[in-house]
């Protein structure tokens, strides 16, 4: 098992459980990403820098993650694409993705777009808090725990 991580976007406070967490258990813990990136001198985390270009890092840990990894993603296609390898996928707010309910959020996903794109909507989610920091610590001690 391996945690990958779209780290581009990924929270500071996320990485920062991340990095706790891979020291702790050992796990590698695999940051992807466009643009260098400050990481703890650890053995069990890395930092793969891919070039900058529309989903260059996506299509990294796609074609890099095995079934049971873990992947931390907010963009939900990349969600999707590592269900069906038969990876984990989590967005940092804490919310697992699984196989029952990608296709729905995948269908929010795009209204939302259309929405935007219309003017009828804008704006991003409200700012990343505690309790969601929490349901995302929970969520992954609960996944590397099955390992």
């Amino acid at each position: 098992m391996q945690i990958w991580v779209d780290s581009d976007a990924c929270p500071v406070a996320i990485k920062q459980i991340l990095f706790k967490a891979s020291r702790r258990t050992g796990v590698m813990l695999t940051l992807v990403a466009n643009h260098s990136q400050s990481i703890p001198n650890d053995k069990s985390i890395r930092l793969q820098l891919v070039e900058k270009g529309f989903d260059v890092a996506d299509n990294f840990i796609v074609k890099n993650v095995v079934e049971r990894d873990i992947v931390v993603t907010g963009d939900i296609p990349l969600a999707a694409e590592v269900i069906e390898l038969g990876a984990i996928a989590i967005n940092p707010r804490g919310e697992l993705y699984t196989q029952e309910t990608i296709r729905s959020r995948l269908n929010m996903r795009d209204f939302m777009e259309v929405m935007r794109d219309t003017g009828l909507a804008s704006g991003g989610p409200a700012p990343l808090g505690t309790k969601e920091k929490q349901r995302f610590a929970n969520h992954l001690d609960t996944l590397l725990a099955k390992r």
